[in-house]
């Protein structure tokens, strides 16, 4: 989990530097190797192999590896005493640790009448943003436990109608976290934030239905996808350009570029792959498609096998996509868009609503009101360390529906809540979860943080 390049301050060698390590280096290396020579009884459709069978190692690389201690501790003590040593921890440790030790607890958020939270953020290590179907930007102080409204950006001029008022579907936040971008008032349109005051930055025009998701590639660069079948390449100002006064006054902008989707119909989700300089798009009639982040024209599209209700899409750092859909998430290499792995759902009738990697951990949000972890590097989901032969799941508490005619007598103590939105915070010892009744018509709200 932790890895520190140690330094010796006495000697020729640092005090982690036993050359039996080797010996059970190779030892260890072997055993995994017959195991993945050991012929399934099922072939797979896809195997990866290792980049060499070769157990050599150079006599610079034997060094390296002596000379790096792998004990947490020497990484604590490192990072006190601000040695200059070379270090690094796995992000995903401490996250790993409290799930595997039943750690985590749940405090619910009282969310009053809103409907459905859709998507969040967190913006600093108190605060959270997210956004709801009733067109509501709010900020949770998790310390104050208070809501903070921010006002959502008017359009232009009026649509006719209120079908374009459908909720924040998305917000993400630029990797400098300077800007905050999310839907305007107006779900086809796109508002931008400055951070950490959220004065309003502009609005963005461009599509002709909803905004139902979108990424930053850069500090300024930004796509969107709408259910206009489109993508949308914006270009955040450089500096914040907030006009107090009236509406009037508002600041616009138009896209850098904007690009049909071919072969999709309506934009549902998107992710940017930060390895290979991609762009993945996924549609409600089954595709995923790839565009250049260099050119932003469409490179590939692949239909999906046998995916129903395709919902969120996640991308992990090495190159994997995450794509969930409603008994299943599949699992595909970046490179060639094939299926790695399929990860059946241990529950009936579990839609996948929400998804996200934090290093080789898998979080995923269903609509039983369960969050469930999947460890890619042990092909299987997370097991508890406290209860034998568990997996490590976090229930969501029972959230809140408002009494509806035409539910046909729905029972209110036997609502359970769908997980649309979960994120963590940096250190990954908190993580907040949202969402609402998964039937469409019925109106309430969940959510909740778990620390």
């Amino acid at each position: 989990m932790a890895q520190t390049v140690r330094r010796a301050i006495e000697g020729r060698y640092p005090s982690c530097y036993i050359p039996s390590r080797i010996k059970e280096r190779r030892a260890k290396a072997r055993a995994l190797r017959l195991e993945q020579q050991r012929k399934p009884d099922k072939p797979e459709d896809f195997v990866c192999y290792s980049d060499s069978d070769s157990e050599e190692e150079t006599p610079a690389q034997q060094h390296r590896i002596l000379s790096t201690s792998y004990n947490f501790v020497d990484y604590v003590r490192s990072r006190e005493i601000q040695a200059p040593e070379p270090r690094t921890v796995e992000p995903s440790y401490a996250t790993r640790h409290m799930l595997t030790h039943d750690m985590f607890r749940e405090t619910p958020v009282n969310l009053g009448n809103m409907n459905k939270v859709f998507c969040s953020q967190w913006l600093s290590d108190r605060q959270v943003v997210f956004g709801t179907k009733c067109n509501k930007l709010m900020v949770y102080d998790v310390r104050s436990r208070s809501l903070d409204a921010i006002p959502t950006l008017r359009p232009r001029a009026p649509w006719p109608g209120a079908e374009h008022q459908t909720g924040i579907h998305a917000l993400q936040i630029n990797p400098s976290r300077t800007l905050l971008a999310t839907g305007a008032r107006n779900s086809c349109e796109l508002a931008i934030y400055s951070l950490p005051t959220l004065d309003p930055v502009c609005v963005g025009e461009a599509h002709k239905d909803w905004i139902l998701d979108m990424c930053w590639l850069d500090d300024e660069f930004l796509v969107t996808g709408s259910r206009d079948s489109r993508l949308a390449l914006w270009r955040a100002p450089p500096s914040p350009l907030a006009r107090p006064g009236p509406a009037a006054h508002q600041h616009y902008v138009a896209p850098v570029a904007v690009r049909e989707c071919r072969a999709g119909q309506k934009v549902r989700a998107l992710t940017f792959n930060a390895k290979w300089r991609e762009i993945a798009a996924l549609t409600l009639n089954g595709y995923i498609h790839v565009f250049s982040a260099h050119s932003f024209r469409q490179t590939l599209s692949r239909k999906l096998p046998s995916c129903q209700d395709l919902v969120c899409l996640a991308t992990q750092e090495s190159g994997i996509y995450a794509i969930g859909c409603k008994s299943y998430t599949l699992l595909l290499d970046c490179r060639t868009l094939q299926s790695v792995k399929k990860i059946t759902s241990r529950y009936n009738g579990c839609g996948i609503r929400s998804a996200s990697f934090r290093g080789d951990m898998l979080t995923i949000g269903t609509g039983l009101g369960l969050l469930m972890f999947y460890d890619l590097r042990a092909g299987k989901y997370l097991e508890s360390n406290i209860h034998s032969s568990k997996i490590v799941t976090l229930k969501a508490s029972r959230g809140y529906v408002f009494p509806d005619e035409e539910a046909d007598g729905f029972n209110q103590g036997k609502y359970v809540p769908a997980i649309y939105t979960h994120c963590y915070d940096d250190s990954g010892t908190r993580i907040f979860t949202a969402g609402g009744p998964l039937p469409a018509p019925l109106v309430g709200n969940y959510a909740g943080l778990w620390q």
